[in-house]
């Protein structure tokens, strides 16, 4: 069985060169700021303005504005430079991110219906588009909750771009994390799925078990041992299929397979009652005929893409979810 799902992946597609070396220059902003060829993408809530449409069937795109039209921001990052030939910026335009408050994201654009969330938009972006906004978004998000020095508490300053921030009581440098976490297709001798329903979702929404790897922990060893702590099943054989970031706030989910162990009888679901708390197997034909039943997981999801490898066809079927990692 294939399970190639790679290009399905969204937000793991990109046409950016970061670009590091150029972080460390000094002065950097205020070159950029100086060029007028210089592009900036304005974040909001997690959210970016978007470029007003010239027909109904485009396919939607980030604005990208010039340096003196953006108003003042919080934070800002060099994201690299474009690769995309087809964007309406030429190959090697600088780009910036700059995170606005309120007052300022109201006085540039004050249309909610202009901002747009990386859940709802990720499939319909060029790969260019999806991977600035995913870079942006994470560090973003990394920004706000890490304003302080995790060893003395002392409020730290922004270096590098964005790229790091420095304390200035003990001169140590924090730089961005991304929590890595596995999700796991689930098989048994009779090629069923197994998907739960957590408790913080509708009771009828479903996906793939997932979790997030520990201290010390390969990522094989945390597929054994989550799947087990979620459903009370053993399971073996972990194979890894593909990675994707999700920037809510601050994860990367890598995408595995595994089969139920020898032995363990596929009907001994335990869910752990607190956060999954229902499991079902699922044949292909039982998923189809689910319809609007069930609910499952986003098309930005890395869930989606792995079921849909599965089940051999895209999941065109039943309401779709932009919410949650899975």
């Amino acid at each position: 069985m294939s399970f190639s799902f790679t290009a399905r992946l969204p937000l793991s597609r990109h046409a950016v060169d970061r670009d590091h070396e150029t972080r460390s220059r000094p002065g950097l902003f205020d070159e950029l700021w100086a060029d007028a060829g210089t592009r900036v993408l304005v974040l909001w809530r997690g959210s970016v303005l978007l470029a007003p449409a010239a027909g109904s069937a485009d396919a939607p795109r980030i604005l990208l504005l010039e340096p003196q039209t953006v108003p003042e921001s919080t934070v800002q990052v060099y994201l690299g430079r474009s690769l995309a030939e087809d964007a309406a910026e030429p190959v090697g335009t600088r780009l910036v991110a700059a995170v606005l408050g309120d007052e300022a994201a109201h006085a540039l654009e004050p249309r909610p219906e202009a901002w747009a969330s990386l859940r709802t938009l990720a499939t319909e972006l060029s790969d260019r588009d999806a991977g600035l906004f995913t870079e942006a978004l994470g560090l973003a998000n990394w920004h706000v909750s890490h304003p302080h020095c995790p060893r003395c508490g002392a409020a730290t300053t922004v270096e590098s771009a964005g790229w790091s921030r420095l304390c200035p009581v003990d001169g140590g440098q924090v730089f961005p994390r991304t929590d890595p976490a596995v999700i796991v297709l689930i098989t048994d001798a009779d090629d069923r799925i197994l998907l739960g329903s957590n408790a913080l979702w509708e009771n009828n929404r479903y996906s793939l078990l997932a979790g997030f790897v520990e201290p010390g922990e390969s990522l094989e060893a945390a597929v054994i041992r989550e799947m087990f702590e979620e459903s009370g099943l053993r399971v073996t054989d972990p194979v890894y299929l593909g990675s994707q970031p999700w920037p809510f706030p601050a994860s990367i989910m890598f995408g595995f397979t595994a089969r139920l162990a020898d032995g363990q009888s596929p009907g001994g679901l335990l869910p752990d009652g607190e956060e999954i708390l229902d499991l079902r197997w699922f044949s292909r034909d039982e998923l189809r005929a689910s319809g609007a039943s069930i609910i499952l997981p986003g098309r930005s999801s890395i869930a989606r893409a792995i079921i849909e490898a599965w089940l051999g066809e895209p999941i065109d079927f039943g309401p779709d979810q932009v919410h949650g990692w899975r």
